[in-house]
């Protein structure tokens, strides 16, 4: 696959085309409701999102990607001009449908792609802001992220037969045991947003479709092919709701933000 080196990001100041994914169901959320209309503080999380990023001064109109079933999100009130393109079963799939819309508009390939998670309501307005001068920057991208704090164990599982505990629980479980301890110091937690060149991202995703790839995000495409993209130390509260008790703490973080 051949790549276009030939931006010249140290000059120019590319339009950025912010893109919420909002395709997903979130499973492991549990709720009945796809959980970016989760309600914190009056609210569903998609709003909160989209009003982090209409704080930014680099963002004036927003992409929602959202799945073919959605009756919800064009009834919401959203702090920017919305535009909607319809996702896929994969989350690259969503974010290969938002850039497709972005490209017929006539976009420039050297054009920003700010993509964001509609989950993670709690990014600053200085977040968002330091990811795209960072991606300015570069001829493929930037992230935010955070270095892992914690120690972090790899695990095996094992089959342990306690025929003494059956009353207690079941005789044989499958328990998770240490391995081994893994070397933290250059290791990051991925956020959101990440920001990329829109053509080269365009392409990887491409390369990702033909050879049917298994990516969790939009770096991971770069990571493919080996193209360097920057990390931006983000906020430790631009956490991302997943799990039901992740409400609470980010209804507590949105209650001091605003």
């Amino acid at each position: 696959m051949d790549f276009d080196h030939e931006y010249d990001i140290m000059n120019t100041q590319p339009f950025v085309h912010a893109m919420i994914v909002a395709a997903g169901r979130g499973s492991r959320f549990g709720a009945s409701i796809a959980k970016q209309y989760t309600t914190l503080h009056g609210q569903t999380l998609l709003e909160h999102s989209v009003a982090k990023l209409a704080s930014s001064a680099y963002i004036d109109q927003c992409l929602l990607v959202i799945a073919a079933d959605d009756s919800t999100a064009k009834t919401l009130n959203f702090a920017l001009p919305i535009h909607y393109a319809i996702g896929g079963a994969e989350r690259w799939q969503s974010v290969q449908a938002g850039v497709e819309a972005i490209s017929d508009t006539k976009a420039d390939d050297s054009d920003l792609v700010l993509i964001h998670d509609a989950a993670r309501p709690a990014v600053t307005s200085n977040d968002i802001d330091r990811v795209i001068e960072a991606a300015m920057l570069e001829p493929y991208g930037a992230i935010l992220a955070t270095p892992v704090a914690d120690t972090l164990k790899e695990s095996f599982t094992q089959t342990i037969s306690r025929p003494e505990m059956a009353s207690v629980t079941s005789e044989n479980s499958l328990h998770a045991y240490i391995k081994q301890t893994v070397d933290r110091s250059n290791i990051w937690q991925a956020q959101t947003p990440q920001v990329f060149r829109l053509g080269q991202l365009r392409q990887v995703l491409a390369y990702i479709f033909e050879h049917q790839l298994n990516i969790t995000d939009e770096a991971s495409a770069f990571e493919h092919l080996k193209l360097p993209i920057r990390m931006v130390t983000g906020s430790r509260q631009n956490i991302k709701l997943t799990y039901p008790d992740d409400s609470t703490l980010l209804a507590a973080i949105l209650s001091a933000q605003y």
